[in-house]
Order: structure tokens, then C-alpha cells, then sequence
């Protein structure tokens, strides 16, 4: 029986480019050169979902990673800069935001480190939601997304959302990255170019990033405030984004036909006036007779009223259920970080400043005031349309002229003076404003507040005869105070939310700034130099990898090196805590003969080359070995190796001395070398030409890819283990995935809800958005 039961194998249409297991579930996410993501199921290797490339996110995918929990997939895209955040049930983006440089690889990783010190944190913060509409539960321990791309760039992101960390100081593009689960060490690995040949230069850095570690109870707070607030902004944006559909661009009908009277009207009164004589003699001129009877129809009345009424009603109700709530809730996390920055003896060190803090507490101010005007806005217009939709509704009935005594019976003296001061406000012409916006009229003001624009607002609201404004502007105390939100008048909605959303980033990037710049070099070797050309075959696919051993607090770097057409897999070990060694620093493993016993014994024992590595787990490697001979049906062998074959006692003895100046390989020959036979774990993969391999320890799983990148395998790894366990882990997992689509579906349910249900049918609390980036 072979050791590794195949239980899937597919001819796929595209060549494979990135292949990455989910950690919780029996789950591989893939990427093709076609921009596409995929993601298949174990069993027969079923397709479950596929994401098609679009002009908006990107179509060439360069890296993917999985969040610790499986329930988010994160893949970053080299046209667009853009990292997008995929809900693992269904193929939509939650979450996407855009970087400096293009990414080229990721590594998403979950701190194991407890701290007592964040339980009444917890507590409070819990208690916080009682007052507050819920946001998305954070788990208890800290997670972060760490971004490696071209020229050096490096960046670490607070549960895949918020940035925590710019580092520098890196040279090369990024090959492979490892957070250690300590936060003590960064493991970089990147390609130098050599603008003098056709080569680059593999180097390997280790980074000291003991300021997090040395926080994390501190960074920990920042990173849940910098995740709500970022969750905050993310609904405020679709809420109004939901207001923007909700108007509707027949509301601007009345405007482009009175312009058109103005065009066509042989009078020389104005078309105010000719309303007002109308209202209030019941005379209207042959123009407006003709406009009243062929473009302001009953039909056409009642249509524009519905609508007018319909739209304000739903955008009134989004402002009041989820703009305002969401603003109030940013308002309180904002305030509670300001007083984190407060206390410095913490939070000083992590670059917390507490007057950005206060520049952004006054910004969601200014956004709360013109969302409250906006209110005000609606509800004067839906009186005064109403109040004048009615008039003209009446006098159709009573064809078209109405005297003043017989519109008394239907109209009240105080709807009339509505129609009037409508009329006075919003029926003056503006030869400035048609050169501006093409039209003489803004009847409707409520749609410029929505306008993602620069520009001032056409029709500002009115502050003269206003006490209070008249109040601030003769006290020159109270005008520079920093209890009272600044008030723009001239700008518009999205205007005031953009600076809002400038200020808060602008703040919030300090802290990136300082803990990226407090991150030192530590350790650097540079490993080997690697051709360029596009002839050579591409060896190092995936190599060199990247492990955290999390119980030792170890980084395994493996690699290989071509010698004499036989590669060696290099595996260099190096202790989290930067000031700490680790014997048996670097070893070099070569594979004996174990395939063909008839080989004869004083031929070179060395008959393997590795084409690819991984770590299964802490405690074994996944390789993919090629015969140095090739024999038919034995070209390609998938191999477990144990460490613990590699590491022996009698490794004490000699210890490799690094020579700095020269590179790795070029001391290769003084590297111990272990030449291990591997026993019963391995497998010939037969038909094959394989090429390279993921594997997932916890699912104990593998899938191996072919040299044309078309043709996989999947493997179970352990089969011969206690059935017993893997039953109950099955059973586990399909207990917690029965219980998870209600949870994970809640976003897109919420989305469609808030932006095409009627506004009574919407959620009142910010709870329902986004459900599933609880990171």
C-alpha cells in the first residue's frame, strides 16, 4: 500500500499560479494566470466557488493567504495594487484596500502569546456595546496580515484591515515573509537584481520587531480601536452610497423644465413672478399656460410628487438610522483612543498622538452637523413640495385657473404661504448657475449634498437672521473654541466625509510609522545567486519557504541549491528572540538512495534532487524529489521527512562558521551535510511530472502541481493514523460550518438590504454590516 492515499486528481483549463490550503477546513484556494480565483474542495477535488477577474479589482493575482481562522481569504493583485478580503461561503470582495507597490507575497499570521493584562479590556469593551450598535465581535488574540512586495515594501496589517506597521530598510523584491507568533522577529526573504548580469542575489534578513512584542497588550487595544474605526468608515461609506441611489434623477425633472421655459418664454417677467401672479390672482400668461398643460400634467404631477416623496422619505431614514449611529459610534471610539494617546508612560512609545486624535474627533463633528443639515433640508423641501404640488394639483382639476376664494377650501392659509416662500427661495434665475450646471433653476437641493464633488454647494442654506450664527460670529472666543465643531455651509456631504476620512488616515498613520521605524536589522546572509533568463527552468517556484516553529519560537528558512544537477535542501534555523542562538544553526540534507534497492552500493548515494519543500508541520517536511537517473514511472516521488533524522546528536559536534563576506553557497561544501533514506513515507507519483506541492499539516492534506501547471493530485497524508480523531475533527468542523453561513452570509444580506429594500424594511444599528470581517 502506497504511504499517501490519493483522493482527487484534474486536468485544469488554466496554468496554476498560487496554491494555498485553508487552515480550518478541507479547503485549497487557487490562482490561475487567467487573474481567476478558485477555491476546490478536498473530496474529488470539487470546484466550490470561482472569482472571475473584473477591471475594478484587478486580473493579475500575485499572492494569496489565508486568515488563521479559514474564514476569510486574502489575495493580492499586481495591476491594480489592490488587496481584496473574499468571504470564504460566497465569491464577493468584503473587504479591499490600495498599497504603494505591487505585492508579491503574504503571510497571514495569529499571535499565540496570552496576556491577563486585556481581560478587563475585554470586559469593558463588551459592556461598551450596550450603549453603543453592536460592531463585528474581534477575536480575543491578535492577527495580522503581513504584505511583502517590490523595492523593499513590507507593511503589517491589524486583523488584514488596518495598518499597524511600515517597515524599511529592506533591499529586493519580497520573496517569502514569516511573522513569528511571538511578534519578537520578522524572516524576510528577497530577490536583489544585479543591474550588472542577468542574476539576482536570494538574501535572507531577519528583523527585530520586539516593540510589538514588548506591547502587545497595548498594541492589541490600538489595533481592535484602528479595526472599529476602519469597520465605522467602511459603513458610513455605504450608507451613503445608499443615499445616492435612493435619489433619483427624475427629482431634477422640474429643474431642466423650467429652464426650458426660460429658453422658449417671449415675456420679459421673470418665471417667479409669472408663478406668483399665478398663486396669487389666479392669472398666468399663455407660456405658462402652455408649460402647465403640456409639461406639468396631472399624471406627470402625481408621478414627481410620488417620487420626490418616496426618495426623501428613504435617505431621511438612512441618515437617521445608519449615518447618524454610525458617525456617534466613530465619535466614541475616537474619544476612547484619545485617551489611550493620554496616557503616554503606554501608548507614547507606539506613536499614539493625542492632538491628531483630537483633528479627527472634530472632523466626525463636522460630518455629524452637515448630516443633521441635510435633515433639515429634506424635511423644508418635502413640506414645500407638497405644499406646492398640491396647488398645482388643484388648479388641474379646476382647469388651471383657480381664484384665491376656492383654493381656500382645499388649501390652508399656511399651505399657501409654504408655495409662496417656495416660490420666492427656489424660482429665482441664475445666469451664473446655467453656466456652471447648464440649467437656471436648483428646485431640488437635496441632490447637490450627495454629489461627489469639489465644488460649493449651487444652494447653500440661508444663515442670515440666524442668532446663533450671528452669535459665534461677534464672539471671537467662542468662534476658536475646540468644544465647537467647525461648520462648512458652502460644502457638501461627500465633501465634508472625504476631509473626515483624510483626517482620521492621517492620524491613524503615525503609529504605522513609528513601530515600521523602531523595527531594526538583526541578521542577514545572502544565500545564493539565481539566473534570471527566461531558458532556466523555474526551480524555486515556491522556495525558499519560511516556518515559525510556534512551540520552540524557531524560524526554519528552507532552500535548495543546484550541484552537479543534484539539489541539497538547505535549512537554516534561527531563535525569534534575536539575542538568543540556536545550534545546528544551518544543515544541509541530501537523499539516499531508497527508491531502487538494486542500485549498487558503491554508486553515489546521493540520487535524489528536491524540487520543492514545505513544512507539514513543526516536526516533519513535505518534498517533491526527482530521480538524478530518470527511469520511467519513477520520475517524480512526494517524501515526508522527519526533523528528527535530520537533527541527531552527533550534529552537536560540528558547527558551520558563517563567513560574512562571502555567500552561502559558496561555502557550501563546509555546511554539515545529513544524507538521510527515507523509510515507508513516500509515495511514487506515477504519470506525473510534479513539480511542487502545498500541504496543510492540521487537515493533513497535500496537493501536488505538475511542471505545466496544469495538473494537480490530492493527497491524505496520514491515513494509517487513529481513525478516531480524524472522525471527531470532521464532526467538529462540521458542526462549527453548520453554524457559520448564518454568520457569514450576514453581510451581503445586510448589504442588499440597506441599499434595495424600502426604508422601513432597513437595520437600525450598525451591527448588520459586514458581519463577517469579525477579523
Amino acid at each position: 500500500m502506497p504511504a499517501f492515499r490519493q483522493v482527487g486528481e484534474k486536468q485544469l483549463p488554466q496554468e496554476v499560479v498560487f496554491m494555498a490550503w485553508s487552515p480550518k477546513r478541507d479547503l485549497i484556494a487557487l490562482a490561475n494566470r487567467a487573474g481567476e480565483v478558485l477555491l476546490h474542495r478536498l473530496a474529488n477535488f470539487q470546484r466550490v466557488w470561482s472569482l472571475p477577474p473584473n477591471e475594478n479589482t484587478g486580473k493579475e493575482v500575485t499572492a494569496l493567504a489565508w486568515r488563521p481562522d479559514g474564514k476569510i481569504l486574502a489575495f493580492g493583485l499586481t495591476d491594480t495594487k489592490r488587496i481584496i478580503l473574499c468571504d470564504v461561503e460566497k465569491p464577493e470582495s468584503l473587504h479591499s484596500f490600495s498599497v504603494d507597490s505591487s505585492i508579491t507575497y503574504m503571510h497571514w499570521m495569529e499571535v499565540t502569546e496570552e496576556s491577563s493584562v486585556l481581560t478587563s479590556f475585554y470586559n469593558a469593551e463588551d459592556e461598551s456595546n450596550l450603549l453603543l450598535p453592536k460592531l463585528p465581535a474581534l477575536p480575543k488574540k491578535l492577527n495580522a496580515l503581513v504584505l511583502g512586495g517590490s523595492s523593499g515594501f513590507i507593511e503589517i496589517y491589524a486583523y488584514g484591515m488596518f495598518k499597524i506597521a511600515t517597515v524599511t530598510g529592506v533591499a529586493g523584491s519580497c520573496r517569502g515573509l514569516c511573522l513569528s507568533s511571538d511578534l519578537k522577529s520578522l524572516s524576510v526573504i528577497t530577490e536583489i537584481q544585479d543591474s550588472s548580469d542577468n542574476e539576482a542575489e536570494i538574501t535572507y534578513f531577519q528583523l527585530d520587531t520586539s516593540l510589538l512584542s514588548s506591547y502587545l497588550p497595548e498594541v492589541t487595544r490600538m489595533a481592535r480601536k484602528f479595526t472599529h474605526i476602519s469597520t465605522l468608515l467602511q459603513y458610513i461609506k455605504l450608507s451613503l452610497t445608499c443615499m445616492c441611489e435612493a435619489w433619483e434623477e427624475i427629482l431634477m425633472q422640474m429643474d431642466s423644465r423650467l429652464t426650458k421655459f426660460v429658453q422658449e418664454k417671449n415675456t420679459t417677467t421673470s418665471v417667479q413672478d409669472e408663478f406668483m401672479q399665478l398663486l396669487l390672482w389666479g392669472k398666468a400668461s399663455l407660456e405658462l399656460q402652455a408649460l402647465l398643460m403640456n409639461q406639468l400634467t396631472v399624471k406627470g404631477l402625481k408621478k414627481l410628487g410620488q417620487s420626490i416623496e418616496s426618495s426623501y422619505s428613504s435617505i431621511q431614514k438612512l441618515i437617521i438610522s445608519h449615518l447618524q449611529s454610525g458617525s456617534e459610534a466613530l465619535l466614541y471610539h475616537l474619544s476612547e483612543l484619545k485617551g489611550m494617546a493620554l496616557w503616554k508612560q503606554k501608548y507614547e512609545s507606539l506613536g499614539l498622538d493625542a492632538s491628531g486624535i483630537e483633528e479627527a474627533i472634530t472632523a466626525v463633528g463636522s460630518f455629524i452637523l452637515k448630516a443633521n443639515e441635510l435633515l433639515q433640508v429634506i424635511d423644508s423641501s418635502m413640506k414645500n413640495f407638497k405644499a406646492f404640488f398640491r396647488w398645482l394639483y388643484v388648479g388641474k382639476l379646476d382647469d388651471l385657473i383657480t381664484v384665491l376664494p376656492e383654493l381656500n377650501k382645499v388649501m390652508t392659509q399656511k399651505d399657501i404661504t409654504f408655495v409662496a416662500d417656495f416660490l420666492t427661495e427656489h424660482f429665482n434665475e441664475a445666469p451664473e448657475l446655467y453656466n456652471r450646471k447648464g440649467k437656471y433653476f436648483n428646485v431640488e437641493r437635496v441632490g447637490q449634498y450627495l454629489k461627489d464633488e469639489d465644488d460649493d454647494l449651487v444652494s447653500p442654506p440661508n444663515t442670515e437672521g440666524n442668532q446663533w450664527f450671528n452669535f459665534l460670529k461677534n464672539s471671537t472666543h467662542l468662534k476658536e473654541s475646540p468644544l465647537l465643531f467647525p461648520y462648512y455651509p458652502e460644502k457638501s456631504l461627500h465633501f465634508v466625509k472625504k476631509q473626515m476620512e483624510g483626517v482620521i488616515d492621517q492620524c491613524l498613520q503615525k503609529p504605522a510609522d513609528v513601530i515600521g521605524k523602531s523595527v531594526r536589522q538583526a541578521f542577514c546572509m545572502s544565500l545564493y545567486k539565481t539566473s534570471q533568463s527566461e531558458d532556466s527552468a523555474p526551480q524555486l517556484f515556491k522556495l525558499p519557504f519560511l516556518w515559525n516553529d510556534k512551540a520552540s519560537n524557531i524560524h526554519y528558512v528552507l532552500f535548495a541549491i543546484l550541484e552537479s544537477s543534484i539539489s541539497k535542501i538547505y535549512i537554516l534555523r534561527r531563535h525569534t528572540d534575536t539575542s538568543r542562538s540556536v545550534s545546528n544553526g544551518i544543515l544541509a540534507v541530501e537523499f539516499g538512495n531508497f527508491l531502487n534497492n538494486s542500485i549498487n552500493e558503491s554508486s553515489d548515494s546521493r540520487c535524489y534532487s528536491c524540487l520543492d519543500a514545505h513544512f507539514y508541520d513543526d516536526e516533519t517536511v513535505t518534498v517533491v524529489l526527482k530521480e538524478s537517473v530518470e527511469q520511467e514511472g519513477k520520475e517524480r516521488i512526494l517524501a515526508q521527512l522527519p526533523l528528527s533524522s535530520v537533527y541527531t546528536d552527533e550534529d552537536q559536534e560540528g558547527e558551520f562558521i558563517w563567513d560574512s563576506t562571502k555567500r552561502l553557497e559558496e561555502q557550501s561544501g563546509e555546511i554539515p551535510t545529513r544524507t538521510v533514506f527515507l523509510e515507508n513515507q513516500w509515495r511514487v507519483l506515477e504519470n506525473m511530472k510534479a513539480q511542487y506541492v502545498a500541504v496543510n499539516g492540521i487537515r493533513k492534506v497535500s496537493c501536488v502541481l505538475s511542471s505545466n501547471l496544469r495538473h494537480v493530485r490530492v493527497f491524505e497524508m496520514d491515513v494509517e493514523d487513529d481513525g478516531e480523531v480524524e472522525e471527531e475533527e470532521e464532526e467538529e468542523i462540521t458542526q462549527t460550518a453548520a453554524g457559520e453561513p448564518e454568520e457569514l452570509n450576514q453581510s451581503a444580506d445586510n448589504q442588499e438590504s440597506v441599499c434595495g429594500a424600502s426604508a422601513e424594511e432597513l437595520p437600525d444599528e450598525t451591527e448588520e454590516h459586514e458581519t463577517n470581517l469579525e477579523p
